[in-house]
Protein backbone atom coordinates (compact mmCIF):
# COMPACT_ATOMS: atom_id res chain seq x y z
CA UNK A 1 0.00 0.00 0.00
CA UNK A 2 2.00 2.78 -1.29
CA UNK A 3 1.59 6.09 0.42
CA UNK A 4 3.51 8.12 -2.23
CA UNK A 5 6.26 8.15 -4.62
CA UNK A 6 9.26 10.24 -4.75
CA UNK A 7 11.04 9.24 -8.04
CA UNK A 8 11.52 11.78 -11.11
CA UNK A 9 9.34 10.44 -13.26
CA UNK A 10 6.21 11.14 -11.15
CA UNK A 11 7.32 14.27 -10.06
CA UNK A 12 7.53 15.51 -13.64
CA UNK A 13 4.10 13.83 -14.39
CA UNK A 14 2.38 15.41 -12.09
CA UNK A 15 0.33 17.53 -14.16
CA UNK A 16 -0.72 14.81 -15.89
CA UNK A 17 -4.02 13.04 -14.94
CA UNK A 18 -7.44 11.79 -15.85
CA UNK A 19 -10.13 13.85 -16.77
CA UNK A 20 -11.83 15.62 -13.61
CA UNK A 21 -14.25 12.23 -12.56
CA UNK A 22 -16.82 14.67 -10.80
CA UNK A 23 -17.53 15.84 -13.73
CA UNK A 24 -18.17 12.37 -15.19
CA UNK A 25 -19.47 8.86 -13.99
CA UNK A 26 -17.81 7.27 -17.41
CA UNK A 27 -15.26 5.32 -14.70
CA UNK A 28 -14.46 3.46 -18.57
CA UNK A 29 -13.48 6.73 -20.12
CA UNK A 30 -11.46 7.71 -17.29
CA UNK A 31 -9.78 3.92 -16.78
CA UNK A 32 -8.33 4.61 -20.62
CA UNK A 33 -7.25 7.63 -19.46
CA UNK A 34 -5.37 6.87 -16.51
CA UNK A 35 -3.47 4.33 -18.64
CA UNK A 36 -2.59 7.03 -21.49
CA UNK A 37 -1.58 9.58 -18.89
CA UNK A 38 -0.58 7.64 -16.38
CA UNK A 39 0.92 4.39 -17.41
CA UNK A 40 1.98 4.87 -21.20
CA UNK A 41 3.63 7.94 -20.84
CA UNK A 42 5.66 6.67 -18.14
CA UNK A 43 7.07 3.86 -20.09
CA UNK A 44 4.90 1.16 -19.15
CA UNK A 45 5.30 -0.91 -22.01
CA UNK A 46 3.30 -4.80 -21.26
CA UNK A 47 0.74 -5.06 -23.26
CA UNK A 48 -1.40 -7.48 -20.87
CA UNK A 49 -0.28 -4.83 -17.79
CA UNK A 50 -2.26 -2.36 -19.76
CA UNK A 51 -5.34 -4.03 -20.95
CA UNK A 52 -5.66 -5.42 -17.29
CA UNK A 53 -5.29 -1.79 -15.96
CA UNK A 54 -7.81 -0.47 -18.26
CA UNK A 55 -10.03 -3.50 -17.15
CA UNK A 56 -10.19 -3.59 -13.88
CA UNK A 57 -12.75 -1.52 -11.82
CA UNK A 58 -10.63 0.32 -9.58
CA UNK A 59 -13.82 2.70 -8.27
CA UNK A 60 -14.92 -0.07 -6.52
CA UNK A 61 -12.01 -0.50 -4.82
CA UNK A 62 -12.06 2.69 -2.82
CA UNK A 63 -14.75 4.11 -0.09
CA UNK A 64 -17.39 5.70 -2.18
CA UNK A 65 -16.59 8.70 -1.12
CA UNK A 66 -13.58 8.34 -2.89
CA UNK A 67 -14.79 6.90 -6.07
CA UNK A 68 -14.54 9.67 -8.34
CA UNK A 69 -11.04 9.98 -7.48
CA UNK A 70 -10.54 6.71 -8.27
CA UNK A 71 -8.24 7.45 -11.90
CA UNK A 72 -6.48 10.27 -10.28
CA UNK A 73 -2.61 10.00 -9.90
CA UNK A 74 -2.13 9.15 -6.57
CA UNK A 75 -2.93 6.80 -3.52
CA UNK A 76 -6.13 6.86 -1.79
CA UNK A 77 -7.38 6.35 1.93
CA UNK A 78 -8.67 3.06 2.14
CA UNK A 79 -9.59 3.11 5.93
CA UNK A 80 -7.68 1.49 9.06
CA UNK A 81 -4.33 4.09 8.37
CA UNK A 82 -3.89 2.85 5.25
CA UNK A 83 -4.05 3.31 1.42
CA UNK A 84 -4.60 1.66 -1.81
CA UNK A 85 -1.65 2.61 -4.38
CA UNK A 86 -0.67 4.71 -7.32
CA UNK A 87 -2.04 3.10 -10.19
CA UNK A 88 1.55 3.59 -11.82
CA UNK A 89 3.11 2.16 -8.72
CA UNK A 90 0.51 -0.68 -9.16
CA UNK A 91 1.29 -1.19 -12.95
CA UNK A 92 4.92 -0.76 -12.53
CA UNK A 93 5.54 -3.93 -10.10
CA UNK A 94 3.49 -5.75 -11.70
CA UNK A 95 5.20 -4.94 -15.23
CA UNK A 96 8.04 -5.90 -13.02
CA UNK A 97 7.13 -9.81 -11.53
CA UNK A 98 6.68 -10.41 -15.61
CA UNK A 99 3.33 -12.49 -14.41
CA UNK A 100 2.91 -15.32 -16.80
CA UNK A 101 -0.39 -17.02 -17.01
CA UNK A 102 0.61 -20.05 -14.80
CA UNK A 103 1.77 -18.62 -12.03
CA UNK A 104 1.07 -18.90 -8.58
CA UNK A 105 1.92 -15.73 -6.55
CA UNK A 106 2.29 -14.46 -3.20
CA UNK A 107 1.01 -10.74 -2.26
CA UNK A 108 1.40 -9.59 1.22
CA UNK A 109 -0.43 -6.60 1.89
CA UNK A 110 -3.81 -7.47 0.67
CA UNK A 111 -5.42 -3.75 1.54
CA UNK A 112 -7.95 -2.77 -0.56
CA UNK A 113 -7.92 -5.73 -3.00
CA UNK A 114 -7.09 -3.81 -6.19
CA UNK A 115 -3.29 -5.71 -6.66
CA UNK A 116 -4.84 -9.08 -6.28
CA UNK A 117 -7.76 -8.43 -8.57
CA UNK A 118 -4.86 -7.29 -11.25
CA UNK A 119 -2.82 -9.98 -10.81
CA UNK A 120 -5.82 -12.66 -10.78
CA UNK A 121 -6.63 -11.81 -14.29
CA UNK A 122 -2.93 -12.56 -15.10
CA UNK A 123 -2.21 -15.37 -13.38
CA UNK A 124 -3.14 -18.61 -12.04
CA UNK A 125 -3.81 -18.44 -8.23
CA UNK A 126 -3.08 -15.88 -6.48
CA UNK A 127 -2.62 -15.90 -2.18
CA UNK A 128 -2.99 -12.66 -0.36
CA UNK A 129 -2.24 -11.88 3.30
CA UNK A 130 -4.01 -8.63 5.31
CA UNK A 131 -2.65 -8.34 8.90
CA UNK A 132 -5.79 -6.09 9.16
CA UNK A 133 -8.94 -8.28 9.71
CA UNK A 134 -11.23 -5.72 8.79
CA UNK A 135 -9.30 -4.68 5.54
CA UNK A 136 -8.99 -8.62 5.16
CA UNK A 137 -12.58 -9.29 5.21
CA UNK A 138 -13.59 -6.60 2.97
CA UNK A 139 -11.18 -7.41 -0.11
CA UNK A 140 -12.09 -10.66 1.03
CA UNK A 141 -15.88 -10.18 0.27
CA UNK A 142 -15.50 -7.80 -2.77
CA UNK A 143 -13.04 -10.20 -4.22
CA UNK A 144 -15.79 -13.05 -4.63
CA UNK A 145 -18.61 -10.69 -5.53
CA UNK A 146 -17.11 -9.97 -8.16
CA UNK A 147 -16.04 -13.41 -9.15
CA UNK A 148 -12.63 -13.96 -8.86
CA UNK A 149 -12.05 -17.59 -7.65
CA UNK A 150 -8.77 -17.80 -7.91
CA UNK A 151 -7.56 -15.38 -4.83
CA UNK A 152 -7.45 -16.47 -1.79
CA UNK A 153 -7.35 -14.48 1.68
CA UNK A 154 -6.03 -14.66 4.52
CA UNK A 155 -6.08 -12.72 7.83
CA UNK A 156 -2.61 -13.28 8.96
CA UNK A 157 1.30 -11.67 9.42
CA UNK A 158 2.60 -11.57 6.25
CA UNK A 159 6.10 -11.13 7.04
CA UNK A 160 5.81 -15.28 7.72
CA UNK A 161 3.82 -15.95 3.97
CA UNK A 162 1.68 -18.68 3.36
CA UNK A 163 4.38 -22.02 3.43
CA UNK A 164 1.83 -24.24 3.06
CA UNK A 165 0.83 -23.04 -0.48
CA UNK A 166 4.81 -22.54 -1.77
CA UNK A 167 7.12 -22.52 -2.99
CA UNK A 168 5.75 -19.28 -5.31
CA UNK A 169 6.60 -18.25 -8.76
CA UNK A 170 6.10 -14.58 -7.77
CA UNK A 171 6.19 -12.60 -4.56
CA UNK A 172 5.02 -9.34 -4.16
CA UNK A 173 5.18 -6.63 -1.18
CA UNK A 174 2.79 -3.74 -0.86
CA UNK A 175 4.63 -2.95 2.61
CA UNK A 176 8.08 -2.14 3.63
CA UNK A 177 10.38 -4.28 6.48
CA UNK A 178 13.71 -3.17 6.71
CA UNK A 179 15.10 -6.30 5.32
CA UNK A 180 13.73 -8.75 3.14
CA UNK A 181 11.99 -11.39 4.88
CA UNK A 182 13.90 -14.48 5.17
CA UNK A 183 10.53 -16.66 4.96
CA UNK A 184 9.52 -14.97 1.95
CA UNK A 185 12.92 -15.99 0.59
CA UNK A 186 12.55 -19.84 1.00
CA UNK A 187 9.18 -19.48 0.19
CA UNK A 188 10.08 -18.18 -3.49
CA UNK A 189 10.59 -20.68 -6.18
CA UNK A 190 13.90 -21.19 -8.18
CA UNK A 191 13.82 -18.79 -11.03
CA UNK A 192 11.06 -16.90 -8.99
CA UNK A 193 10.53 -12.48 -9.34
CA UNK A 194 9.57 -10.89 -5.95
CA UNK A 195 9.08 -7.14 -6.15
CA UNK A 196 9.10 -5.64 -2.36
CA UNK A 197 9.88 -2.19 -0.81
CA UNK A 198 13.02 -2.26 1.37
CA UNK A 199 13.88 0.20 4.16
CA UNK A 200 13.06 2.73 6.78
CA UNK A 201 10.26 4.64 6.61
CA UNK A 202 12.37 7.99 5.52
CA UNK A 203 13.59 6.32 2.55
CA UNK A 204 12.77 2.84 1.14
CA UNK A 205 13.69 1.40 -2.07
CA UNK A 206 11.66 -0.49 -4.50
CA UNK A 207 13.61 -3.85 -5.14
CA UNK A 208 12.91 -6.21 -7.52
CA UNK A 209 14.90 -9.67 -6.75
CA UNK A 210 15.38 -13.11 -8.66
CA UNK A 211 16.20 -16.21 -7.44
CA UNK A 212 19.11 -18.13 -9.42
CA UNK A 213 20.67 -21.36 -7.89
CA UNK A 214 19.38 -20.62 -4.69
CA UNK A 215 20.87 -17.30 -4.40
CA UNK A 216 19.01 -14.10 -4.86
CA UNK A 217 20.04 -11.24 -7.25
CA UNK A 218 19.11 -7.75 -6.27
CA UNK A 219 18.59 -5.14 -8.45
CA UNK A 220 17.32 -1.18 -6.88
CA UNK A 221 14.28 -0.01 -9.56
CA UNK A 222 12.43 2.90 -7.64
CA UNK A 223 12.54 5.09 -4.80
CA UNK A 224 8.94 4.65 -2.66
CA UNK A 225 7.29 5.56 0.28
CA UNK A 226 5.02 2.35 1.40
CA UNK A 227 3.21 2.29 4.89
CA UNK A 228 5.69 -0.06 7.12
CA UNK A 229 5.53 -3.97 7.60
CA UNK A 230 4.33 -4.54 11.11
CA UNK A 231 3.42 -7.90 13.29
CA UNK A 232 0.07 -8.33 14.92
CA UNK A 233 1.29 -6.37 18.10
CA UNK A 234 1.75 -3.18 16.07
CA UNK A 235 5.87 -3.52 16.06
CA UNK A 236 7.66 -2.80 12.83
CA UNK A 237 9.78 -5.66 11.07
Amino acid sequence: MCLANTCLAIILFLGYGVCNPANSQDYSVLRKEMVKNQLELRGIKSKAVLDVMRKVERHLFVPKNFARAAYSDEPLPIGEGQTISQPYIVAFMTEALNVQPGDRILEIGTGSGYQAAILAELCKEVYTIEIISKLGRRADSLLSTLQYKNVFVRIGDGYQGWPEAAPFDAIIVTCSPAEVPVPLQYQLKEGGRMIIPVGHTAYQELVLITKKNGKLEKKNSLPVLFVPMRDKKGKRY
